[in-house]
C-alpha cells in the first residue's frame, strides 16, 4: 500500500466565538480561504497540485452550508480545477477529513490532498442545523438522548471523577497553553489572520484565561445541573439507561469544558512522489486511522474504544505511543482516557487543549494532529496518537510517526 505523509500543517488562532470575538466579522468561507492560501504559499503549490480539498464543518447551514469546501476553494487562490468535499462527523470532522485524505492517497486515488476544517461558532450557532436524534421524539426516546453536558457528567459519575478532579485538569490546561504560547511552541503552525488592508486581526489564541485557578473555578455553578434535574429532566432519562447509578453528579461548568471559538486548520497530505515532484520533505507518516460507534447516551467515551481499535489494527500497544492529544471537550473525557489506559498526564495534551484554547468543532481534529506533529518535532519523540469524542456516540483516532 502507498504511504501517506504529512507535508505541512497549519491553523489559525482561535477567536472567541462571540460578537466581540476578533474573528467575528470573518466568514467561514473567508477564513477557510485564508488557511488554504497560506498552505499553498508555504508549499509553492501551483495549478492542479492536489486531487481535492476535504473540509470538515459541523453546522452546515447558512454561510457554512452549500458544500463549504468548494466555496472555500473558489474563494481562495487555489486552481478552480480542484474540487471540494464538505464532510461532517461532528467534533471529529477535521480529523476525519485528514484520515479520509490519507486513505485516499494510500489507495492510489490521487497523489495529494488538502484536508482540514473550519467552524465559525460565533456566526453560525452550534445546533442551528437541527438534529433528528434530539428533535425527533421517536429516535430520542429509543436512544435515551441527553445533551453532551449531561453525558460528560454521566462519565464523571460512572467512573468516579470529582469536581476537584475536573477543575484541576482545567487549571493545568490553562497553564500549559500559556506556557506553550510563551515559549513559541505554536509558532511553526499558527498563521495570522489579516483584513483586506493587510492589518492583523488575530495572531494568538484569544480564549485563554491563564489566571485561572481552583478558587476561581470553584465559584462557578454546575452548568448542566438544572437541565438535568428539572421535571421531567435528562437525569431521569440517564438513570433509566443506567439504573445502577443512584444519581448524576454534575461537575462540569464553563471553566472545565471546551470553549466556543472560531478557527480553521489544514494539512497537506500526499505520497512520496508528490513530495519529490514539488521539492517537499515529509514531516510525518500517517501510520493508522480509526473510527467507531459507541453508546449514544454516555456519548463521549469514544476515545477509549477508538484507541483500542487503532492500536489493535496497527499492531501497536499503548506503550508504543510517546504523546497523546485527546480533545478536551470536557474534563471527564480526558480523565477517562487516562484512567482507561493508565497514561500519565505528562504524555497527554502537553501544550494544553480545548478547555484553555477552545474547540472550533469542524477544525479541532485537524488542529490537534498539527499540534501533535509540532510537539513530536520539538521534543524529538517518534509517535503520537490524536483522538476525539464525537456527538451521538462515536470516536475517531489517528496515529502519526515523525520522520
Amino acid at each position: 500500500m502507498t504511504e501517506a505523509y504529512i507535508y505541512d500543517a497549519i491553523r489559525t488562532p482561535r477567536g472567541k466565538g462571540r460578537k466581540d470575538g476578533a474573528l467575528h466579522e470573518v466568514t467561514a468561507a473567508r477564513l477557510s480561504a485564508v488557511t488554504l492560501n497560506a498552505l499553498k504559499d508555504r508549499n509553492n503549490l501551483g495549478g492542479h497540485a492536489v486531487e481535492d480539498v476535504i473540509w470538515g464543518n459541523v453546522t452546515q447551514v447558512m454561510e457554512q452550508g452549500g458544500c463549504l469546501a468548494r466555496t472555500a476553494v473558489l474563494a481562495s487562490e487555489l486552481d478552480q480545477r480542484i474540487p471540494g468535499l464538505a464532510i461532517n462527523r461532528f467534533c471529529a470532522s477535521g480529523m476525519e477529513a485528514v484520515n479520509l485524505a490519507a486513505n485516499q492517497v494510500r489507495g492510489g486515488a490521487g497523489a495529494a490532498y488538502i484536508a482540514g476544517g473550519v467552524e465559525m461558532m460565533g456566526r453560525v450557532a452550534m445546533g442551528s442545523d437541527g438534529a433528528a436524534i434530539a428533535v425527533d421524539p421517536s429516535i430520542a426516546m429509543e436512544t435515551y438522548f441527553v445533551p453532551q453536558g449531561i453525558s460528560a457528567d454521566i462519565i464523571a459519575t460512572e467512573f468516579g471523577f470529582s469536581r476537584d478532579d475536573a477543575d484541576a485538569l482545567a487549571v493545568e490546561s490553562q497553564k500549559r497553553a500559556a506556557l506553550a504560547w510563551e515559549e513559541g511552541r505554536f509558532a511553526k503552525s499558527v498563521i495570522p489572520v489579516r483584513d483586506i488592508n493587510g492589518l492583523t486581526i488575530l495572531d494568538r489564541d484569544e480564549y485563554m484565561r491563564p489566571g485561572t485557578d481552583m478558587q476561581s473555578l470553584g465559584a462557578l455553578k454546575p452548568a448542566f445541573k438544572e437541565m438535568g434535574e428539572m421535571m421531567p429532566g435528562f437525569d431521569q432519562i440517564a438513570l433509566m439507561k443506567y439504573p445502577h447509578l443512584e444519581r448524576i453528579e454534575h461537575i462540569h461548568h464553563a471553566g472545565n469544558s471546551s470553549g466556543i471559538v472560531d478557527g480553521a486548520a489544514a494539512l497537506l497530505i500526499g505520497n512520496a512522489e508528490f513530495g519529490q515532484r514539488h521539492g517537499l520533505t515529509p514531516r510525518a507518516r500517517i501510520r493508522a486511522t480509526a473510527k467507531i460507534g459507541t453508546d449514544p447516551t454516555i456519548m463521549l467515551t469514544g476515545p477509549v474504544p477508538a484507541t483500542e481499535k487503532i492500536l489493535r489494527e496497527s499492531g501497536m500497544a499503548i506503550a508504543d505511543i510517546d504523546l497523546f492529544e485527546v480533545n478536551e471537550a470536557f474534563s471527564s473525557v480526558v480523565l477517562r482516557f487516562m484512567q482507561a489506559f493508565d497514561v500519565d498526564h505528562d504524555r497527554v495534551n502537553v501544550n494544553g487543549g480545548a478547555i484553555a484554547m477552545g474547540h472550533p468543532l469542524g477544525a479541532t481534529g485537524a488542529m490537534i494532529i498539527g499540534t501533535l506533529l509540532d510537539e513530536l518535532e520539538r521534543t524529538g519523540k517518534g509517535t503520537g496518537l490524536a483522538t476525539l469524542c464525537v456527538a451521538s456516540g462515536m470516536g475517531a483516532a489517528t496515529i502519526i510517526e515523525r520522520l
